[in-house]
């Protein structure tokens, strides 16, 4: 896919830069993939705001991955490649041999009509999901299992992918695009390829009306509320809040490590590519 720009007819096309979705399927989803997707609005379980500016956006229906590729051992062809507002990275709709259909992730440079298998010991080629341990080491796969059997968790998102980078005993050593080197039960599934539209990260959504059919609220900076409303607020004219910056409920902004899971340190090797700050 290539990035599509505009002639600057108004202020905001002169700076928008969207992603063309030419040879992607035009028509509607397959209906019995789908089910209506209601908007939390930034509300938890409680119906509390927990995710702040979070409001409105585009109807939309969700369509239902396929994140566990159980069905073995039986060849599907990819019928269509789609655009799925729920996820960055495209879908493609597979049809199996018994007339069944699926939706699963599209990677890159997979085309309509090519064949796709899951299973063990399958041939090594874009598309193919088998256990880690079928899979040689420098492999791009994607939709990673952290536990066998659980659906696949890492890698999901626009051009990204996973490398394999040994083994230790039953556990495949998998290094992660942060830099973060962990074990993973080498049982686990995981799908051959790097993932699609990678041009995802180079958008410039141009207006304030597509981040609102996103679902965007505008954003009101913490230095002009109130103190009342957030820490950062208060004070005399324009003052630049007088302390480290934080979230509205008091949480460090800047880089706190905030991971707490003794359980599963033992599973990571080398700890993830420190971030180095522009000074």
């Amino acid at each position: 896919m290539a990035l599509k720009t505009f002639k600057p007819y108004t202020k905001s096309t002169r700076g928008t830069v969207l992603v063309d979705r030419v040879g992607l399927w035009k028509g509607k989803p397959f209906k019995s993939l789908v089910s209506p997707k209601s908007s939390m609005k930034g509300r938890n379980n409680y119906g509390r705001i927990t995710s702040i500016n979070r409001a409105g956006g585009h109807k939309k229906m969700y369509r239902h991955v396929d994140f566990y590729r159980k069905k073995f051992d039986m060849i599907a062809t990819v019928e269509r490649i789609e655009y799925d507002p729920n996820r960055s990275c495209y879908i493609m709709l597979v049809k199996f041999d018994d007339n069944t259909h699926s939706y699963y992730l599209a990677p890159q440079k997979i085309k309509v009509g090519d064949k796709i298998i899951n299973g063990s010991k399958k041939e090594i080629k874009i598309g193919n999901c088998m256990p880690l341990q079928d899979i040689p080491v420098g492999i791009n796969i994607h939709n990673v299992e952290i536990q066998p059997g659980g659906g696949g968790k890492i890698a999901r998102s626009a051009g990204t992918s996973v490398t394999i980078s040994g083994m230790d005993g039953a556990y495949s050593l998998i290094k992660l695009s942060s830099g973060e080197v962990r074990k993973i039960d080498s049982r686990s599934l995981a799908t051959i390829g790097v993932l699609s539209n990678p041009d995802q990260k180079n958008i410039k959504i141009g207006k304030a009306g597509r981040s609102r059919w996103l679902g965007r609220r505008p954003h009101t900076r913490g230095v002009v509320k109130n103190p009342v409303d957030h820490p950062h607020g208060g004070g005399e004219g324009k003052s630049a809040g007088g302390r480290h910056p934080v979230s509205p409920k008091g949480q460090s902004a800047k880089g706190l490590k905030t991971r707490d899971n003794k359980r599963t340190d033992k599973f990571i090797i080398k700890r993830r590519n420190k971030r180095k700050d522009n000074k």
